[in-house]
Order: C-alpha cells, then sequence, then structure tokens
C-alpha cells in the first residue's frame, strides 16, 4: 500500500480482527482524509472506512468524536426496531482502549466506521426522486435527534453558520489582501457587500436551538442501490447545536442546481423549481411535525443565505491563500465563490415563486405524504 498514512498501523490500533487486503482513497471530501480498508476476516472480505480528521479545522477533535459516539447511539438505538437497521446511521469502531478514535504518534486522529454496502452517494443529484430522498433522510435525522438527552453537544467549529461573522471574516481578509489577490476577485467582493444585509436575519427571527447537521450536501446522504431510498446520514464531523434552516438552506444550495460546485461555465449554474420542491415535500415529510410557524416560513429565504455563506467562505480562503478547503487547481476557490454567487442571483429570481409554494404545502394543503415515486 503506498498511501499518505501508514493505514496498515492505524489498523492495529482498533477493535478489527483479520488481515488488511487492499487500502485506498475514498470519497471526494475536501476536509478529511479517507480510506476504504478492506479486511480478511474467516475468508470473508470486509470493508471499512477509515478517516483521519483535520486537526487544523477541527480543533478539538476529542470533543467531536464525542459528539459523534453520542449521536450515532441515540440513531442506532432509534432505529434498532427498523429493517436494515444496521445501515440506517454509521456504526463506530473503537479503538482498542476503548474511546471512539485513536491519536497516532504524528498527533493525528483517526476514527473508523462500518462501510455500509449496497448504498452510495452522488455527487449530483439526478432526478427529483433523490433530492425528495435526501431531504426525507436529513429530516428525519433532525426529527430523530430532537430527543437526543442532554447535555448539549460541543460546538465542534463555534459560530460554523454565523453569516455576519463569515462576513467580518471576509472584511478582514479583503482588507488584508495577502495574496494580492482582491483585485482578481473585485466582482465578488463587490456582490458580497451589496448582500451584506441578509446576513443576520436567522439569527435575528429568534428559532429555537436544534440538533442539526450543519453540511447537508447532496452527497452527505447514502442512496440504497436497489430502492433509491435515502438510507444514511454520513459525515458527522459539524453535527452539533443550530438552526434547523441550516440545514434545509444547505441541501438548496448543493441539490438545485445541475453544476458542480466549481462549475466554471456558470451558465449551467441555476436553481431548478422542480428539484426545489421536491426538497421542500421530503424535508417537510419527516421534519415537518416538529418545525415551528417561523421557521417553515423561512425555508425558501435560507436556500439563498447558506449559498451566500458558504460563497462568503469560499471567497475568504481565496483571498487568505486556500488554507482551509482543499483545491486542485488555481483559483479553485474563487471559480467556487463564483458559482456560489451565481445561485444567489437565481434564487433571488424565483424567490417569490418558491415562498409561494411553501405556503401552499406547509400551512394551505394536506398533509404532506407523498411517495418518492410520484416525483420521478
Amino acid at each position: 500500500m503506498n498511501l499518505k498514512h501508514d493505514v496498515r498501523a492505524v489498523a492495529r490500533q482498533f477493535q478489527i480482527c483479520g488481515e488488511i487486503r487492499s487500502a485506498e482513497p475514498y470519497g471526494s471530501g475536501h476536509i478529511n482524509d479517507t480510506y476504504c480498508v478492506v479486511f480478511d476476516q474467516a475468508g470473508t472480505c470486509v470493508r471499512y472506512i477509515f478517516q483521519r480528521i483535520n486537526h487544523l479545522v477541527f480543533k478539538n477533535p476529542v470533543a467531536l468524536m464525542e459528539n459523534i459516539a453520542r449521536v450515532t447511539r441515540h440513531l442506532g438505538g432509534e432505529f434498532a426496531g427498523a429493517g436494515d437497521a444496521s445501515r440506517r446511521s454509521l456504526t463506530l469502531v473503537f479503538a482498542r482502549d476503548g474511546n471512539p478514535s485513536y491519536q497516532d504518534a504524528a498527533g493525528n486522529h483517526w476514527r473508523v466506521y462500518l462501510f455500509i454496502e449496497q448504498a452510495r452517494t452522488y455527487d449530483a443529484v439526478e432526478s427529483p426522486g433523490q433530492a425528495f430522498e435526501a431531504a426525507k433522510a436529513f429530516g428525519l435525522f433532525q426529527k430523530v435527534l430532537a430527543n437526543l438527552p442532554a447535555p448539549r453537544l460541543h460546538d465542534t467549529i463555534p459560530d460554523f453558520h454565523h453569516t455576519p461573522k463569515r462576513f467580518l471574516a471576509l472584511e478582514r481578509a479583503v482588507a488584508a489582501d495577502a495574496f494580492n489577490r482582491a483585485l482578481l476577485a473585485k466582482p465578488e467582493i463587490e456582490f458580497a457587500q451589496q448582500h451584506e444585509s441578509i446576513t443576520s436575519v436567522l439569527l435575528d427571527a429568534n428559532l429555537p436551538e436544534r440538533v442539526t447537521h450543519n453540511d447537508t450536501k447532496f452527497n452527505n446522504v447514502m442512496l440504497d442501490d436497489t430502492t433509491g431510498e435515502g438510507i444514511c446520514v454520513i459525515d458527522l464531523d459539524t453535527v452539533m447545536p443550530g438552526l434547523a434552516l441550516y440545514d434545509f438552506g444547505d441541501m438548496v444550495r448543493t441539490t438545485t442546481s445541475p453544476a458542480k460546485e466549481d462549475e466554471r461555465d456558470l451558465s449551467k449554474v441555476k436553481m431548478q423549481f422542480p428539484m426545489f420542491e421536491a426538497l421542500v415535500r421530503g424535508y417537510l415529510s419527516t421534519a415537518g411535525s416538529f418545525l415551528t410557524k417561523e421557521e417553515k416560513q423561512l425555508l425558501a429565504f435560507s436556500g439563498k443565505l447558506i449559498t451566500f455563506e458558504i460563497g462568503l467562505r469560499f471567497l475568504t480562503d481565496y483571498l487568505n491563500g486556500d488554507t482551509y478547503f482543499k483545491v486542485h487547481r488555481d483559483g479553485h476557490n474563487l471559480d467556487r465563490c463564483r458559482t456560489q454567487f451565481k445561485l444567489v442571483e437565481s434564487i433571488e429570481n424565483q424567490e417569490e415563486s418558491m415562498n409561494e409554494l411553501i405556503e401552499s404545502i406547509a400551512f394551505s394543503g394536506p398533509p404532506v405524504t407523498e411517495l418518492a415515486e410520484e416525483l420521478r
């Protein structure tokens, strides 16, 4: 195995039997290093996911793993009576010392999950049915964790979705211009400044605090290979206290546009209304029972705000020298910012119709009981 890390040495520290047969980099995440590791266990090949937690991003990996251990234990208990229960939630494999993670000699923190078979993630949504299923899964995730016992979860990244502070970070990056990039990003900086007024809307709305995922990209839900059902929510690093609308807003951001997050051809970036409708129906089918009236009324706005916020983050990282998100080409974070801001424009052009749809589904229409098949 010619890998960036000695996965074989890490594996010896976890409660896994058998010999390693293979280990390969896995997934398309920006932050952590992820490997799919295959073990021979009594003649049967069993797969696991190994991840090195990026401690430069997540400053307190121990607290992060305490959150994940509590959340996965709770989800596992709630889904215990369901069919295929072991595939409904991530399952941690604990280290030999009984901890949910292991710290190696270089200071890297590692965790291991059971591999969920016969399901996969998609970097881009392919149908309204898939959008429905993802939103339904994230809504159920929030609903089940609404009764997570005290104490409050740790804030793994304080102020993660605090949009006004994200805007202040951008202003600091513009003023410093440490890498002489502000001129190259002048239109994007001006777009951000023109939208400063929307940054505090959700924080000023006095919405209830929830247990939220906080990174509800479409590719953070695994869809069953056979049924297409949203089977499991993954990537739990940012599960912590937050607003329910942070999660819905990020679903709008990552699911409604046919373009990739770093698409250079901005003509491909647009908010597709059928995808948005599928998200609303899927999400409210599971989360609608506990959301307040005010939360439902701000569903469409949350899509615009979170898309704008992520654009701010990409732009700030670009100006700061690409220190947070992994980049694979010059100007990668600026490309990402541009796609977000173009999507904000598309949402603004359709925001009135989006709000009318939510009014008809959440307040005026019959209970949300649509099946995914109706949206395919």
